[in-house]
């Protein structure tokens, strides 16, 4: 997500340059201003004036570590930067890799121990025309611009020497605008279902979809583009009307498929109306990761966000969707395939209808789809936080709780394999015939059934996997979730008091169970359904003497007690009193800042590692981007500006610092207690954005 425009200026005070006890090296090395003659982004202060300090500052980290690389800057592109050369792509890539790729992962890193520095000849000068590119972020850089020549299948390259020694942050912000986001776009149509179609984390099928009852268009739609590409076998289903049940959505899981979207219709006449079955067309929208071809919620919801300014178009077709989800499948999905059916995601459609209305006031539609999203966002509210088995009657509180039967089918074959195995020896099974039967229900293991409800409520969380989670996701009333249903209750008593005057009618297609179609809401009822949840979550969830809200357990009537980032989400939602808020800053936030930002929870909590209990990605040492990005709007809600520069400073140093080192690295979690590697994760699967040749083209 496009975290780099967030802020690129952000300060540092307030630290004394100890962290945990270890002299901080992201605040040290501003302190000395001193380090290596070049700095990481192929500028030195000699060689041209700056006019910003960031890049210099971004560059000073070096003389923190004792491990010795060779340059990485350049001394002397100021003098050929504005030159353009004709380059052989094939030729330059084999030499470039053969000379700079030590470690042979066709990337040039700070971890490559070539002599970083290439000579490169212009095609049309007889060998008079040339230049050294020096260091790793221009040569990585080459070797990327190379990459996207082969990729576009152009056999010579016209390049300006500018381009190599593009500042890191601008270059970074640039790809996310004009190439990331467009290379995770899908949609759902004739120019688009064939990838969507792919899932990449079940067995290969046919490529299938499902189409809602009250979608009549849409089977029409794809019945017809079947017909017409018989290559491509798509297998076109109807969903049942009604509830969709357990069992219904276990026995798809021998033929999984796509879960239709919202389609929009194109304009009479258009010569593209000719060629696209009933004039439909697919709305694009976000996927997480390359390995992803499906609408995931919350992952969307944040790069929702970020895309609000450079591709709002994109941001209102996933509001719509969203709606359609909530209009068809009861709930937003965790993602639109078959076995998603019965779990959700954190909810969070009310903030970004808000923030997109605010965006696109202007424009005609903006006020009505502000009005279907609020509409959908308080059925949602009412059917699926507020309803069994997710609301906790006991409590009031609401909890991560789908619906589901077995093993989840999206998982790696051997991801169960410890928990599995007392089973395999007790049946005298392989793994494969013993998760079989017991998907099939012929083995009746009460334990094992438990494990998976609570697996199923950690996938929901968003969090999947994390020991604060493990083996007891369902029974908890999270944090997170009564924070984002606070802001749900909130934003939509806001919206109905000042946009729809105290005054919106319900219509039925958004009735919840109880409602009558035409009652009218007003923002009374919000307002007191919020400020009960803050007292709930006053009364369950605030340690006053540890300065922290925890998760409560609804089975064990106690609070959790490990410690979570997502207790600062309370600042992002404003449930948290003044003083509230104090002891949070003074107590909780030292607790997860680490040098590269927020950490997902405490090494404490965590527990050491090992054979039976192996590292989780959401926990200790890692660092996600939607923990940051709420922590840092919380802290400045409350006006602790200087705390949320700093983790701003932290979270985009280290961000920028991999992109610029690593041959344009972006990853979807980082060690932020790592200053060499941050990006290399070993945990569960790995890291998403590191598995690339040449150039990365998805962020």
């Amino acid at each position: 997500m496009d975290s780099v425009s967030l802020s690129t200026s952000a300060g540092i005070s307030g630290r004394n340059g100890v962290l945990d006890g270890r002299p901080d090296p992201y605040v040290n090395t501003l302190a000395k201003e001193s380090g290596r003659g070049a700095s990481t982004f192929g500028m030195t202060e000699s060689s041209t004036q700056r006019s910003s300090s960031v890049p210099r500052v971004l560059g000073l980290l070096g003389n923190q570590t004792t491990r010795h690389h060779y340059r990485r800057g350049s001394h002397d592109e100021i003098f050929y930067k504005d030159r353009t050369f004709l380059i052989e792509v094939d030729g330059v890539i084999k030499n470039l890799l053969q000379q700079e790729d030590t470690d042979h992962d066709i990337q040039i890193t700070i971890d490559d121990n070539g002599p970083k520095s290439f000579h490169l000849d212009n095609l049309d000068s007889d060998g008079t025309r040339h230049v050294q590119i020096r260091g790793t972020y221009m040569l990585a850089n080459l070797l990327q611009e190379l990459f996207l020549a082969r990729n576009s299948e152009l056999r010579f390259l016209m390049l300006n020497a500018g381009q190599l020694s593009e500042d890191p942050v601008s270059r970074l912000n640039r790809l996310i605008k004009e190439s990331f986001w467009n290379n995770l776009t899908r949609n759902i149509d004739e120019s688009g279902i064939e990838l969507a179609a792919q899932d990449t984390k079940t067995v290969e099928a046919p490529p299938r979809i499902y189409i809602p009852h009250g979608a009549p268009e849409q089977f029409a739609y794809y019945s017809r583009l079947a017909q017409e590409r018989p290559s491509m076998h798509l297998d076109v289903q109807w969903l049942p009307e009604g509830e969709i049940s357990a069992h219904f959505i276990k026995d798809l899981n021998h033929k999984p498929g796509l879960l239709a979207l919202e389609m929009e219709v194109l304009s009479q006449g258009s010569s593209a109306e000719q060629k696209r079955p009933k004039g439909l067309k697919g709305l694009p929208f976000i996927v997480p990761g390359g390995r992803f071809n499906e609408l995931y919620y919350w992952d969307a919801s944040f790069c929702a966000f970020s895309m609000l300014e450079s591709h709002p178009h994109i941001v209102k077709s996933i509001i719509r969707h969203f709606i359609f989800e909530i209009k068809h499948y009861g709930k937003v999905l965790n993602a639109n395939r078959s076995y998603y059916l019965g779990r959700s995601q954190p909810p969070f459609l009310t903030d970004l209808a808000l923030r997109t209305y605010q965006v696109t006031r202007q424009e005609h539609d903006a006020r009505d789809l502000l009005m279907l999203a609020i509409l959908a966002a308080r059925k949602e509210y009412l059917s699926v936080w507020m309803a069994e088995p997710r609301y906790d009657r006991s409590s009031g509180l609401s909890r991560y709780r789908p619906i589901g039967l077995g093993l989840p089918p999206e998982c790696e074959p051997l991801h169960f394999s410890l928990v599995l195995q007392p089973y395999v020896e007790k049946y005298q099974m392989t793994l494969e015939q013993l998760t079989e039967a017991y998907n099939k229900g012929d083995i009746h293991e009460p334990d094992l059934d438990e494990f998976c409800l609570h697996d199923r409520a950690c996938r929901e969380s968003g969090h999947d996997t994390s020991n604060r989670l493990q083996h007891v996701a369902a029974d908890l009333a999270t944090v997170d979730l009564n924070c984002l249903l606070y802001r749900y209750e909130a934003d939509i008593a806001y919206t109905i008091r000042t946009i729809f005057k105290d005054h919106l009618e319900v219509p039925k297609d958004f009735c919840a169970p109880g409602d009558k179609a035409g009652q009218v809401e007003s923002s009374g009822m919000w307002d007191r359904r919020a400020r009960r949840r803050k007292a709930l979550m006053d009364k369950f969830m605030w340690n006053q003497d540890k300065g922290l809200y925890f998760d409560y357990n609804t089975a064990t009537k106690q609070q959790r007690g490990f410690e979570t980032v997502t207790c600062l989400w309370t600042l992002w939602c404003g449930v948290a009193s003044p003083q509230q808020a104090a002891l949070l800053v003074e107590r909780g936030l030292p607790k997860f800042e680490c040098a590269g930002g927020l950490s997902s929870g405490t090494e404490e909590s965590r527990g050491a590692n090992s054979a039976s209990n192996f590292q989780k990605q959401w926990d200790y040492p890692y660092g996600w981007a939607p923990h940051q990005i709420l922590a840092w709007d919380g802290l400045k809600k409350y006006g602790y500006h200087e705390e949320a520069e700093r983790l701003i400073y932290r979270w985009l140093h280290m961000v920028t610092r991999v992109f610029a080192d690593h041959n344009g690295t972006v990853v979807e979690k980082y060690n932020v207690t790592e200053y060499h590697s941050p990006h290399n994760v070993n945990a569960e699967y790995g890291n998403q954005g590191l598995y690339f040749k040449g150039v990365p083209q998805e962020g």
